[in-house]
């Protein structure tokens, strides 16, 4: 191994380490030494970072402790948090924000009356069940359905729990109910740019669609367990994964500093393709994994895990643009705690909260206003 790929290995460990890093303001960070026997300064000026270690003063090489602060640097940025709000204030127009508004009739369904108003302002009519509009059931059962599915249920076994609170419907509704709202949903999210770090993990996970073996890749953040972006491929290791990295970027609103993958050549093809850069600071490609240490995947495989488990409720995909592994993005991504980040979704950790009890309907109704 070369003597940089050593000295970015340190530095990765480093950078997980507890309290190993302490952040003295924007440009300056003080850095344990790997030993814990002394402390470097490590500040950013014109011509990039330097350090006052023995490794960059007198050879001038790029130290591990600089690797250290470039690899942890978005965990010690300070994250401007996105609330979304549930829609629960009946005393404006939803569209123009006008007091001026009336009650002005009921919609009659079987699960109830839903009050309707009128705005004088801009003589728009709504009412509160945004995003639930001409559904015979109510947005509670509906949500529910989609909390049951992508927790581990089946179809089937989702549309006879919803019989035990009096909601007759088949599996076939259920599904539908997951392809309409998961298309909404993403749309909406994807307009909002999650706080990312700089280390992103790649792999691939071979899966089922339609009877046929496909590979399914996907970009995680290191720290936060964001899964960015997926791509299902017909091939595993001449596939053109490009498309992924180039999303990825629109995603999050950048590139980079840190690429973990495998060996496999179609994650270096991509690399050089859409993250790679002569300006610097320059993204890198770490494909050195191990089974042990800190360039294990573990993280990804852990991802790999809940997909499998999702993947064999369904026994197999039925398409490869299928709504379902959307759907289980969006569930890792912003309704599903996570142990490792001590309870918190990975969308709370990249700044990004959802008000309200039930997040299912708070993203939903707040998508369907934007899209009007």
């Amino acid at each position: 191994m070369s003597p940089n790929n050593i000295r970015l290995e340190r530095g990765q460990v480093i950078a997980t380490a507890k309290r190993a890093i302490k952040r003295m303001n924007s440009s300056r960070y003080l850095v344990k030494s790997q030993s814990g026997n002394g402390k470097y300064v490590v500040t950013a000026n014109k011509l990039g970072w330097v350090c006052t270690c023995p490794d960059q003063k007198f050879r001038g090489v790029k130290c591990k402790h600089i690797y250290a602060v470039e690899i942890s640097y978005a965990i010690h940025k300070k994250v401007e948090v996105t609330r979304i709000e549930p829609l629960t204030n009946v005393n404006e127009c939803i569209y123009c924000k006008s007091v001026t508004i009336v009650k002005d009739g009921l919609r009659h369904n079987k699960h109830g009356d839903i009050q309707k108003f009128n705005c004088k302002t801009c003589n728009k009519y709504f009412t509160i069940n945004i995003g639930f509009e001409k559904m015979k059931h109510n947005p509670q059962g509906i949500t529910t359905a989609m909390q049951l599915y992508f927790s581990g249920e089946s179809l089937r076994n989702t549309a006879h729990s919803l019989k035990l609170i009096g909601m007759d419907v088949t599996h076939q509704t259920v599904y539908n109910w997951i392809k309409k709202y998961t298309k909404l949903m993403q749309t909406y999210l994807n307009r909002i740019i999650p706080k990312v770090g700089d280390a992103w993990r790649t792999d691939e996970l071979h899966v089922k669609i339609h009877g046929n073996i496909k590979y399914m890749y996907a970009l995680m953040d290191d720290q936060t367990r964001f899964w960015i972006a997926q791509q299902v491929a017909d091939s595993k290791f001449s596939a053109n994964i490009a498309p992924l990295f180039r999303k990825a970027k629109l995603i999050a609103g950048k590139r980079p500093s840190v690429l973990i993958s495998d060996g496999a050549p179609n994650f270096n093809d991509a690399f050089k393709q859409e993250f790679f850069t002569r300006r610097k600071p320059r993204s890198r490609h770490v494909r050195h994994i191990r089974l042990r240490g800190d360039h294990n995947n573990n993280k990804m495989e852990r991802l790999n895990g809940e997909v499998r488990d999702r993947e064999k409720v369904m026994r197999s995909l039925k398409k490869s643009d299928s709504s379902i592994l959307t759907g289980y993005q969006l569930f890792h991504n912003y309704m599903r705690p996570h142990m490792a980040l001590d309870g918190k979704t990975p969308a709370e950790v990249c700044g990004i909260e959802i008000g309200g009890e039930n997040k299912w309907k708070t993203i939903i109704e707040n998508a369907k206003l934007s899209e009007d």
